[in-house]
């Protein structure tokens, strides 16, 4: 659905890798791309050329994807290059973590091979909370401590699973396998949805046929590396075929 003409006003919010606008419509944001690269204390890094512009249009096309599938996002249209303009959601504090193969913390906690494939998806749960340090919960906590409705936390489950077949199959296609992802979700009035991005920063890539691992993390101190990654991978998942 298209809302244009829309005005980007003040910002309202700086995140790690994003910024947040208020509108002249009444329930809609442009979310903004950074091409900065933060560290783990929230100062910038570098600056990786075209960042971005790839996260912004891998989640505008990811978002829409995901919608023809009927799983509810909170994504509107593509404003920019570098922004969205997006449902104002209220929300829910917790990232919803994917596994499809076991690496590093997970294959080092329970002493799996690295890179072993799991006989089921993992789904775990994180407060998003940085002065607790993002501690894993789990559905209880959730619902104990106030963060989710027992019925939001079903709908969550749910669409996790439904969102990690339909990745893993739109990835596998283009020659990927998709190790895993990170998500959020937020409350349109009494729907629950898919929020914030879903881009090159949140899913853990690796290449099928060289069996290369398209880390991003391990590129953190080479910004030229990272940024030809990033154009690597974007020029990949733009096949629509």
């Amino acid at each position: 659905m298209g809302i244009k003409p829309l005005t980007k006003r003040e910002r309202i919010y700086e995140g790690k890798a994003k910024r947040l606008y208020a509108t002249d419509k009444e329930g809609y944001l442009v979310q903004e791309f950074r091409d900065e690269l933060l560290n783990t204390n929230g100062e910038v890094q570098a600056a990786i050329s075209g960042k971005g512009e790839s996260n912004n249009g891998i989640s505008c096309f990811l978002f829409q994807y995901l919608e023809s599938y009927h799983v509810p996002t909170h994504f509107v249209e593509q404003y920019s290059p570098t922004e969205m303009v997006i449902r104002k959601l209220t929300m829910i504090p917790i990232e919803v973590v994917m596994h499809n193969i076991a690496t590093a913390k997970l294959a080092k906690t329970f002493a799996l091979p690295e890179g072993s494939s799991l006989n089921y998806p993992i789904l775990e749960y994180y407060l998003k909370n940085d002065k607790l340090n993002d501690p894993m919960i789990n559905e209880h906590h959730a619902l104990a401590l106030g963060y989710a409705e027992p019925e939001e936390m079903r709908t969550i489950s749910r669409l996790a699973s439904k969102i990690n077949a339909i990745l893993k199959s739109y990835f596998e296609r283009r020659g990927f396998l998709l190790v895993g992802f990170k998500i959020e979700f937020g409350k349109l009035e009494d729907h629950i949805c898919v929020g914030d991005e879903i881009s090159i920063d949140t899913c853990r890539l690796w290449d099928k046929k060289m069996n290369r691992r398209l880390d991003v993390d391990r590129l953190r101190n080479d910004p030229e590396g990272m940024e030809k990654l990033y154009r690597e991978l974007c020029n990949r998942l733009a096949n629509t075929s």
